[in-house]
């Protein structure tokens, strides 16, 4: 039997699912049929690659290698299909961009209108992700880019710099004080009532370390999975958050107050796979987004 992309394929899904039934059923094919073709894989390479005696099917040892160079294949088959179909003067392509949240509110707006604006024939797919599973999804080659913070990254990851984030406290026009610049001293959180993104959100670790960090312990009244969500309630109550400085710029309706100390800033950075193909799109986008950090007058990284 000639091996062919098909058996990579169920082979690697009856190792993710664990179970034929699931496997078959993710593939549309019958379970039989899957059973059939993996032992037949297994009788031409001469060796057992799956260990069927458990409650749950697992890879053997060989079956670990073999899974191993097969994902590999089909991200490389996956790189060279997408450089076949580049084409260098973008009229058309793809772009997988994994974002964390809050950029979501204040950068993928103008980067996909200036990208659209520029080169209508990319398709452009975003999703709004955790960190660790864009740098995950990258390494899987899931997404081409992820826009997040500087950090400690998974190996095989590159990290580009792209400007510095500020956080400041938050709180409704209509209910701000007057006070001019005068910084709010951080003890004085411990009197307030705050509406915070919830502990999904890596601005939200960040806030509460520098919160941790100065003894303060707020009353968190309201907490909320989106940037939306969250400014909305800002807008219409007493209550307080945290946002990023380009965020209250983008809302007259928001009004910032300094604090002392201030929170620490954190380094925006643009992620890549280290070994990735880079298509057109990718480059462009790439460009683009260099040009947008400088146009709007985002702080240079350190």
């Amino acid at each position: 039997m000639a091996l062919e992309l098909r058996h990579l394929r169920y082979l690697l899904a009856v190792a993710e699912h664990g179970n034929f039934t699931r496997a078959a059923e993710e593939l549309h094919i019958s379970q039989p049929t899957l059973s059939q073709q993996i032992k037949q894989l297994e009788r031409t390479l001469g060796s057992q690659l799956l260990d069927r005696t458990g409650r749950t099917v697992r890879l053997t040892d060989a079956g670990e290698a073999y899974a191993h160079h097969a994902r590999g294949a089909l991200h490389q088959l996956a790189a060279a299909e997408r450089a076949v179909h580049d084409v260098r003067d973008l009229t058309r392509g793809r772009l997988r961009l994994a974002v964390t949240p809050t950029f979501t509110a204040y950068l993928v707006g103008p980067l996909t209108a200036e990208l659209h604006g520029r080169h209508p024939g990319i398709t452009l797919t975003v999703r709004e992700t955790t960190q660790d599973r864009i740098e995950t999804g990258l390494l899987a080659d899931e997404f081409d880019l992820g826009i997040a913070f500087r950090g400690t990254h998974l190996p095989g990851i590159t990290a580009t710099a792209l400007f510095t984030e500020t956080l400041t406290l938050v709180t409704s026009n209509a209910g701000a004080t007057g006070g001019g610049s005068a910084a709010l001293p951080v003890r004085d959180l411990a009197d307030r009532q705050l509406a915070l993104l919830s502990g999904d959100f890596a601005t939200r670790g960040h806030i509460d370390a520098y919160l941790e960090r100065h003894g303060v312990s707020p009353r968190i009244a309201v907490e909320a999975n989106s940037i939306q969500a969250l400014t909305e309630v800002v807008q219409r109550t007493s209550l307080a958050t945290v946002l990023p400085d380009a965020i209250t710029h983008d809302h007259p309706r928001l009004a910032p107050v300094p604090l002392e100390p201030a929170l620490p800033t954190r380094t925006v950075t643009l992620l890549a796979r280290a070994d990735a193909y880079r298509s057109a799109a990718t480059l462009a986008f790439t460009r683009l987004t260099r040009e947008l950090v400088r146009s709007r007058g985002y702080t240079a990284p350190s």
